[in-house]
């Protein structure tokens, strides 16, 4: 049986579930990634798209241009505004989850990478060992 790990907004009235593990889990200091999660960088876990289920809530989308010039449209809690999920065009197929609204502490995604590594805050140490990336990678398989 698939791994399924659940999670939600901040006020619990939408509420999803993903199966199987990430295809990717990448922290980020581009500008969006920053101000949608009030912090230093944001910390994404990408799942095929058909694996990530919405079970309940009114969810609200908004699209706009990333610092890479390519469109991002979030998906969020139309009551409380928690930003929850997106789609990337740079990651066709792949729908990202905000870390942090995993159902903690049942599932934690170790990072792979970090982008947008310009923009990081002076006194945050990358873990040797990580790929990094200035800007946003050139292909998917960066």
């Amino acid at each position: 049986m698939a791994d399924i790990h659940r999670g939600g907004c901040v006020c619990g009235s939408v509420r999803y579930h993903v199966t199987g593990q990430p295809q990717r889990v990448s922290m980020c200091s581009c500008s969006w990634c920053k101000k949608r999660t009030g912090s230093a960088f944001g910390i994404s876990a990408y799942f095929e798209q058909n694996h990530v289920f919405f079970e309940c809530g009114n969810l609200k989308a908004y699209e706009l241009q990333s610092d890479a010039g390519r469109w991002i449209k979030s998906e969020f809690c139309g009551n409380c505004g928690t930003v929850l999920s997106w789609t990337l065009e740079f990651l066709p197929g792949l729908r990202g989850i905000a870390g942090g609204s995993f159902d903690a502490p049942t599932f934690w995604c170790k990072p792979q990478r970090y982008v947008f590594t310009r923009s990081k805050p002076d006194w945050l140490d990358v873990p040797e060992g990580m790929m990094t990336c200035e800007g946003m990678p050139v292909s998917q398989n960066d």
